[in-house]
């Protein structure tokens, strides 16, 4: 049985971007038992060291904040893609209910094709369109298949101060050029990665998670926007003199195909859990000073 007195949590991913929000956070509530771990500490692409750790930590609740996130290169990589996003998953789920640990899996808006005209909700098809959402999908599967108790919540758009993403380039980009191209075509809503921590922090508080058994929650923030409105919002408000251009996908050819719709569904996860979720113009505007 998990202990109960204090709740004991085990972040994987803990130099990425939700990791790093986590731990960031993780100082406000000493009265938990934090376990951050990276890949020196538990590799993800050992599975017999993921098992290792977790029987030695025996944490109340795994946060898997941790996946092969490179969507591109993941097209040359698929293996590595599949071990961290896929078998590792397989296992985090395995060593979770061998000692009765609950397990959020963070999971992506990527395991759709984007080809809807409505968010997507919980139980709509999945049908990734890359290597990323293919692997994600599997991870997904296999926590199901586990039998392991706990939560998938699929984000979309994650950025922070930490790590590569969408706003940090943009801000850097917008430095050093005059003007730059953004897709205008693909619409969803940016996830700061601190909003999402903070959601998580307010879910293994909540008591609830015991009773979930891979339960599937979308989480984002509210509102929706473009790649585009996103680069306009950024340069706006960090004063940089650099024209967005906007562009279709077409003309912006990737190694992996990206969703054109990536908006989701959020109204489980709000009324499951009771979370209020910040717009993202609101977000944006707080995260921005720190970049």
């Amino acid at each position: 049985m998990p202990k109960t007195n204090p709740l004991s949590i085990l972040v994987t991913g803990a130099s990425g971007q939700l990791g790093s929000e986590l731990a960031l956070l993780a100082k406000n509530h000493s009265d938990i038992t934090w376990c951050f771990t990276d890949r020196s500490t538990m590799d993800l692409t050992d599975q017999a060291a993921i098992a290792r750790v977790i029987d030695e930590k025996k944490p109340d609740i795994i946060i898997n904040a941790a996946a092969y996130t490179a969507v591109d290169h993941a097209e040359s990589e698929p293996e590595l893609a599949n071990t961290i996003n896929h078998l590792a998953v397989t296992q985090l789920a395995q060593s979770a209910k061998e000692i009765g640990a609950s397990l959020i899996q963070i999971s992506t808006d990527y395991v759709f094709n984007g080809q809807q005209c409505r968010p997507y909700a919980e139980g709509d098809s999945a049908d990734p369109k890359n290597i990323y959402g293919r692997t994600k999908l599997a991870g997904e599967q296999a926590f199901i298949a586990s039998g392991a108790a706990g939560i998938i919540i699929r984000a979309s758009w994650v950025y922070s101060l930490y790590s590569n993403n969408f706003v940090a380039t943009m801000n850097r980009l917008g430095r050093e050029r005059d003007s730059v191209n953004v897709v205008s075509d693909q619409i969803g809503s940016p996830t700061w990665a601190r909003d999402l921590a903070q959601a998580l922090i307010d879910i293994c508080l909540s008591g609830k998670l015991a009773d979930k058994q891979a339960e599937i929650y979308h989480y984002s923030n509210e509102g929706v926007c473009s790649w585009y409105d996103l680069a306009w919002v950024i340069m706006q408000q960090q004063s940089l003199n650099c024209v967005v251009n906007p562009i279709k996908t077409e003309q912006h050819p990737t190694p992996a195909r990206r969703p054109h719709m990536s908006l989701m569904w959020k109204d489980k996860i709000k009324q499951d859990f009771d979370l209020s979720i910040p717009h993202w113009l609101e977000s944006i505007k707080k995260a921005l000073p720190e970049f």
